[in-house]
């Protein structure tokens, strides 16, 4: 319900349990950040259902993850019940209009929805490192990974991609060390397992192509209403690193893409980040940063950022401070972690007299919660014990069948269903193998005296890292990691060897070696007698 550019929360109870007055947040505002919080089973799901709603009815698009399946609803028509009307009527809501929304179901798993991918280099080293849980010598080698595919122009789209990487930065250690840092054999091993770990938990599902466009959960309808893109996260849940720096990805592309417009009228998109305290568990502080800088400056390109979790604790208080619309469910406080949260959550608020807000926070009933949201010049308004407004989508999941309908017919149906397997970092690199081991054998048969195999041409063959290959100042196919430009030649600058070369040499250094140790040997032989 969208009021004079106010969006229609609840209404707050006097301490008598009378209706005091309608509770709103100002649409302009809707980019300044929120939280939601509370308990388990006291109304988080709904307040969040609420909310996008009305941000869909305002036009403004929205993204969130439904962790239970319970959000999938949004997409059918409300359905009367005698508690919804009872609730509709406390509130003074009135009509109670049902109403179905415009919904894009998205899955990294595509089963119940449109795949939603990303590449290896849109991820990152510092991301990437988090999902697999790298040390800092690790995250080095990964740094010097992304160094090298970008000089090289070596797309790194997906899994096997950066593996193939991997292998090749091992058995060339040695000569890459000296231009790139140190690379610990041991390290790149490390990555490796976490490579198989990652593939093991269904990662690969996440990286390739087509990569999702940002311009796809930012949709409108014809009648001017904000497209609410779903993402199915029960079974991404089983994997919550995975989870976590999805979302994050997400939020960074945000802010990387868009444009700075200030503050509008209205959002240009309100991105929900349920269980929110996945992302902030483990995280290190250079990402803790990352989150704090992505989160303060997002807001001038238009993005509203809600954190949905069970205790404000779960967030930090740089992120927490940022936070100006508040939606505080009911807390337990058995514990003294619950007390302390409660606590917390109470000292947040700009204080009522009506009420103390630390007791009212244990006793709220399910549907009722403390909110405060900006107003006037952003300054938050004096907290309210307010009941939440039914939604007008269907409370609870819609079935499979409605589901594949709303896919046939969704605006990217098509666009991501298929997977694409363009030449990329491991075709490159396995051309490249190929090519080492027919100028190898040439060179055995040379020796032999014999004719050498008839080398087969491949385009992708003639590549070669910088500091390696042909001693000519040959042209090399040079482009962006993430493949989204296309590759132009480009003079490399650096002097190779060739592989007939490199070879020789090596033979040489065994020679050397051997005679070595036959005269250490001798000496020490010698002595010894």
């Amino acid at each position: 319900m969208l009021t004079d550019d106010k969006l229609f929360l609840g209404a707050s109870r006097n301490p008598d349990d009378s209706i005091n007055k309608a509770e709103y947040l100002e649409l302009k505002f809707g980019n300044r950040h929120g939280l939601v919080t509370g308990a388990t089973g006291t109304g988080k799901t709904a307040t969040l259902q609420v909310l996008a709603e009305s941000f869909s009815n305002a036009g403004v698009p929205v993204f969130c993850a439904d962790i239970k399946g319970d959000l999938s609803g949004i997409a059918a028509m409300g359905e009367a019940k005698d508690f919804l009307a009872k609730r509709a009527e406390q509130v003074g809501l009135d009509p109670y209009d049902f109403q179905e929304f415009p919904v894009i179901f998205w899955d990294l798993y595509g089963e119940k929805g449109h795949r939603v991918r990303t590449t290896i280099a849109d991820m990152g080293p510092l991301l990437l490192a988090r999902l697999m849980d790298a040390s800092e010598a690790q995250e080095g080698v990964l740094n010097i990974a992304f160094k090298i595919a970008d000089q090289g122009g070596l797309a790194l789209l997906d899994l096997k991609d950066l593996q193939a990487l991997l292998n090749y930065m091992a058995e060339h250690a040695t000569e890459l060390s000296s231009q790139f840092g140190l690379i610990s054999k041991s390290s790149v091993g490390s990555l490796q397992r976490g490579l198989l770990m990652l593939e093991q938990q269904g990662a690969e599902h996440f990286f390739g192509e087509p990569a999702l466009k940002i311009s796809d959960i930012m949709r409108t309808t014809n009648d001017g209403r904000g497209a609410i893109s779903v993402l199915a996260a029960d079974k991404l849940m089983m994997n919550p690193r995975l989870y976590g720096t999805f979302l994050l990805w997400m939020l960074s592309e945000l802010f990387e893409e868009l444009p700075e417009i200030g503050d509008p009228e209205k959002p240009r998109l309100v991105f929900f980040f349920d269980e929110a305290h996945l992302l902030f568990n483990d995280a290190p502080k250079v990402l803790l940063e990352r989150i704090e800088q992505v989160v303060r400056l997002i807001r001038s390109k238009g993005v509203g950022v809600y954190f949905v979790t069970q205790n404000p604790l779960d967030v930090p208080e740089t992120v927490l401070a940022q936070l100006g619309n508040r939606v505080q469910h009911a807390l337990r406080a058995y514990t003294p972690r619950e007390q302390k949260a409660v606590k917390t959550a109470a000292d947040t608020f700009r204080p009522n007299p009506a009420f103390d807000c630390a007791t009212v926070i244990t006793t709220l009933g399910t549907g009722e919660a403390l909110v405060s949201t900006l107003e006037g010049k952003g300054i938050p308004s004096i907290v309210e014990r307010t009941l939440i407004r039914p939604p007008s989508s269907r409370l609870g999941p819609i079935s499979d069948a409605e589901r594949q309908t709303l896919l046939s017919v969704s605006p990217v149906a098509g666009l991501y269903d298929v997977d694409l397997d363009r030449e990329s970092a491991y075709e490159i690199l396995g051309a490249r193998a190929k090519k080492a081991a027919e100028a190898e054998a040439a060179r055995k048969a040379e020796e032999e005296g014999r004719a050498a195999p008839e080398p087969k041409d491949s385009a992708a063959g003639r590549w070669t890292l910088p500091g390696f290959g042909t001693e000519d100042d040959q042209e090399v196919k040079r482009g962006s990691t993430s493949g989204r430009t296309p590759a132009t030649p480009r003079r490399t600058g650096y002097q190779r060897e060739t592989v007939i070369e490199a070879a020789m040499k090596s033979a040489a250094r065994s020679v050397a070696t051997s005679v070595g140790r036959a005269l250490v040997r001798g000496i020490l032989g010698s002595l010894r007698r």
